[in-house]
This record gives C-alpha cells, structure tokens and sequence, in this order.
C-alpha cells in the first residue's frame, strides 16, 4: 500500500470512528424525533434517524450537541439539497465529485444487445 492510500485508509477509519461517536451521542441527548416532520423513531426503525450537521462541517462536533439536529433520512436529503440550491460552489463540488464516481456506462451498448436478441 502506497503512502496515498495509507493516508486515505486513515481518513476513511477516523471519520467513521467519529461518525459513531457523534451518532451515539446525538441520540443519548435529542428525542428520537426527526426536526422537520415530526416523525417518531422506535429502536425498530432509529437506523432511518442521522444526525445533521446545522452547519455543514462534520468535523465541527461540540458535545452539548449544538450543531446537531436529527432528521429522518427524507429530511436529511432534503436539507442537503437545499444547501447546494443555495451554495453553487458545493455543488460544482459535487457534480464533480459525482462523475469521478460515474465510471460504468451500463446502457452502453443495449442498442446491440436488442438488435441481437431478435436473431436468436
């Protein structure tokens, strides 16, 4: 393993650790109510509660909890589609980020595919 991916490895280790402690505390202070609609969560369901960053960064974790808020999953998407409406420079980043992803291109040759299977 290359320096780089060492580097990326311990990023991606660090954040999870840090997404599982912000997680459980954000759910030992808030009701399992989701901000926006009002949802009630039950242990059966909670994985559908995430905890929201008010202020976009997640590596900004007070313990009082101030820059939480839990939202159920629609509503977290929601608040994150607001965020990029409003902010074209996050979402440059994440078209970008987005099409680094895009590497397949499953329909590419369906055209051939369909004129094929009636010859069979």
């Amino acid at each position: 393993m290359d320096k780089l991916e060492k580097v990326v490895a311990t990023a991606r280790r660090k954040a999870e650790m840090r997404g599982h402690g912000y997680r459980e505390q954000a759910l030992k202070l808030y009701p399992w109510i989701c901000g926006k609609c009002k949802r009630e969560f039950t242990r059966e369901n909670v994985i559908e509660l995430t905890v929201h960053h008010k202020d976009h960064n997640h590596d900004n974790n007070p313990s009082d909890g101030s820059n939480w808020e839990l939202l159920c999953v629609y509503c977290h998407d929601h608040e994150h589609a607001k965020y990029l409406d409003v902010n074209p420079a996050a979402t440059a980043a994440s078209n970008e980020l987005q099409q680094s992803h895009s590497t397949g291109k499953p329909f590419a040759n369906l055209k051939d595919l369909l004129n094929n299977s009636g010859s069979d």
